[in-house]
């Protein structure tokens, strides 16, 4: 079985971008610069859950195993986050038992060590989707800029006339 012929060794299916008219060269662009957007939006969004996942694990070694006030009542006074920059006061009823929210509005009982376990296991899940999009941005990136110099060329060779652009 032989393999159909490319040239310079691209990968099936791939075209030569210097072949394409400079309306075509420009739809691309466009097509790739959103692309772009859209991934460094969700890359920023993943690393703010990141850190989401971060603070709850600081929040359990601190707040929870950490040293706290005793109420009057002998219950562990603790500051509970409503949102990142609202707390209200609570008290602890139990050291070793915190409530998780896995998702879509639902809380598991855990105790702080499986807490902690659980939230770093959803860190290292979302490091390693960072570094895999940050691998496909670069390479989104990459293909931007290809793009942009074969356009580049075109426009400044005079191939792109007031009758033919986009």
């Amino acid at each position: 079985m032989s393999a159909p012929a490319s040239n310079d060794g691209a990968p099936p299916g791939a075209i030569n971008v210097s072949t394409l008219t400079v309306p075509q060269l420009r739809a691309l662009q466009t097509r790739l610069t959103t692309e772009l957007e859209h991934l460094t939006t969700s890359h920023t969004k993943l690393r703010a859950a990141q850190t989401k996942f971060q603070d709850c694990v600081r929040s359990i070694n601190d707040g929870v195993r950490g040293s706290q006030a005793k109420g009057t009542d002998g219950k562990d006074e603790i500051l509970v986050p409503l949102t990142s920059s609202l707390y209200v006061k609570g008290r602890l009823a139990d050291r070793e038992k915190v409530l998780v929210d896995v998702g879509t509005g639902f809380y598991v009982e855990k105790t702080t060590a499986k807490a902690i376990e659980f939230y770093n296991i959803k860190i290292k899940g979302l490091e390693n989707n960072l570094k895999d999009l940050a691998k496909v941005v670069q390479g989104k990136d990459v293909q931007l800029r290809a793009i942009e110099d074969v356009l580049r060329q075109k426009v400044l060779s005079g191939e792109a006339t007031p009758a033919n652009t986009g």
